[in-house]
């Protein structure tokens, strides 16, 4: 049974957004780098008693983050949701971090979203159905947070560009645009926001919204 993928699977929006999907019965694989991460995501999913697969991979490294999503699909198929929660979150000035700096913070925020895309979402247009759903935020940029201001800048770009070529064929792509610090607890816990990731991989395609932004009072398009 084609179950649902996060790549990002870490403590917060990563976790609650693969508990909210094994919460209705979907098998779920989690990719993360480390070892340790993996296994708490594992632990928080256990009590919904759905099939689970944990895979190591670096987002920036292209060959395992393919290989980790070749191995999902060789135990639940090719995916009805792909979520690329993966980030680099630091603050930092215009001119503050070197040119590599830069470079590999854009690699995690945007390259390995394209990268998954590219793998996952050819297949889901040949079967005429999928979600892919890229975590985003800064919906206004800002100078003391320039590395992930571009950087989810990005994502909308790239969400626009995913949607034109893989919209038609029956693909949702959309993003989660989080305005806010992710604590459980908050206006911004990270139970709440996991249920946008769900909302929009039930829309019917008539209502399909490219992003849902989470503010904390309030959401819209």
């Amino acid at each position: 049974m084609p179950g649902v993928v996060i790549i990002g699977a870490g403590p917060g929006i990563g976790r609650s957004v693969a508990r909210r999907f094994a919460r209705e019965g979907m098998p779920v694989a989690l990719v993360a780098r480390t070892a340790g991460t993996l296994t708490a995501a594992a632990e928080a999913v256990s009590p919904f008693g759905v099939p689970v697969i944990s895979l190591t991979a670096d987002t920036v490294d292209e060959a395992a983050l393919r290989a980790a999503l070749d191995a999902a699909a060789d135990e639940f198929g090719l995916p009805d949701v792909v979520v690329y929660n993966a980030a680099i979150i630091q603050s930092d000035t215009p001119g503050q971090l070197p040119a590599r700096a830069q470079l590999d913070a854009w690699a995690v925020n945007v390259v390995g979203a394209l990268t998954a895309a590219a793998h996952v979402a050819p297949g889901m247009a040949r079967r005429g159905s999928g979600s892919f759903v890229i975590t985003g935020g800064m919906p206004e940029p800002k100078p003391h947070y320039v590395s992930l201001s571009l950087g989810k800048a990005g994502v909308r770009t790239l969400v626009a560009l995913l949607d034109q070529e893989y919209g038609p064929s029956g693909v949702h792509v959309a993003s989660v645009t989080v305005d806010g610090p992710v604590a459980p607890g908050t206006a911004f816990d990270p139970d709440h926001i996991a249920e946008h990731y769900w909302r929009l991989h039930t829309q019917p395609r008539h209502a399909w919204q490219q992003e849902i932004v989470h503010s904390g009072l309030t959401t819209g398009t």
